[in-house]
């Protein structure tokens, strides 16, 4: 099955929604390449980059459960290749 590398850019705006995001991270850990992550204390918010590697469904499932949670928003560009 062919894969294809993405970004993944998270915005957590909730800080009570860091475990849950985590755990999903974790779930999916066999497809990330590298990963991001800056506490912006001025906005308490925290903004995570994640690179990934894998087939578009798998991408678009961890983003769609990224993106579930509450206070958390996900968005996902790919790579033509």
């Amino acid at each position: 099955m062919d894969t294809r590398v993405a970004l993944i850019s998270i915005i957590v705006e909730e800080g009570s929604a860091t475990d849950e995001v985590n755990a999903v991270l974790h779930e999916f850990n066999s497809i990330i390449i590298g990963r991001m992550g800056i506490p912006y204390r001025k906005k308490d918010i925290g903004i995570i980059s994640i690179a990934v590697d894998g087939t578009q469904d798998t991408i678009n499932t961890l983003a769609g459960n990224i993106g579930k949670i509450d206070g958390v928003t996900a968005k996902t560009i790919y790579s033509q290749k």
